[in-house]
């Protein structure tokens, strides 16, 4: 188990500018666990003092509102880390949604306060954190432009363009409730690209025809939004 977590570490980018030394110690403070899809890895506000990276599988960020209706918020990748840091000077870590992963999945959980002493306290990795908040950044911003600027052509043209596989394998109701549309829109938007040639829908699978045309839907209303 120690070589498969060692072997891991050195594939993932995040730390791929570590020494052997810092590797063995990141590895010694590791460990890797396995989870069924639907398990739930962080509540919302929670306090956790694990640091987790999602190895394989899929997950996603969400909120509930007032009525206990799921907000979907952003999917996670592999290779990516699951956490949410906010602070280099936090002992422990904060989530600011709900994190469920929705595949089987395999998970590096590092013991978060011996990572901060022998790495963040010095200066190890701390660039690979800044850039990490700011990815995270990112997906809120991409977040406030579909829910408050796009319409749903924008919505669905740019999950398309970020995020087709992920599109292709759900329901079109767990699409449309992703993107808080309608059923009956998403249907009316995917017949309107498909009509522009934008796109087209090989038995229930959707292809991309034309990258850029659909980048430039949800980009032009971004700009002036």
């Amino acid at each position: 188990m120690r070589t498969e977590i060692k072997n891991i570490i050195r594939s993932l980018e995040f730390f791929s500018n570590l020494s052997e030394k810092e590797v063995e110690r990141l590895t010694s403070i590791s460990s890797l666990k396995s989870y069924e899809k639907g398990k739930l890895l962080y509540y919302e506000k929670s306090q956790s003092d694990k640091l987790l990276f999602l190895i394989e599988g899929l997950a996603k960020a969400y909120k509930m509102d007032k009525y206990d209706n799921e907000i979907f918020l952003y999917h996670i990748y592999k290779k990516h880390m699951l956490s949410e840091i906010s602070s280099l000077e936090d002992i422990q870590l904060s989530s600011y949604s709900n994190i469920s992963v929705i595949e089987d999945s395999i998970i590096l959980s590092i013991d978060y306060g011996a990572f901060k002493k022998h790495f963040l306290d010095k200066k190890i990795l701390c660039r690979e954190v800044s850039c990490e908040v700011l990815r995270q950044s990112k997906l809120l911003k991409k977040l406030v432009n579909r829910e408050f600027v796009f319409d749903s052509v924008s919505k669905v043209a740019m999950m398309l363009s970020t995020d087709l596989d992920i599109f292709n394998r759900s329901k079109r109701y767990d699409v449309s409730l992703m993107l808080n549309i309608q059923p009956s829109t998403l249907s009316r938007v995917l017949s309107r690209l498909k009509r522009n040639t934008i796109i087209k829908i090989n038995r229930g699978e959707v292809i991309i025809v034309n990258q850029k045309q659909l980048i430039d839907i949800y980009e032009g209303i971004e700009k002036h939004g």
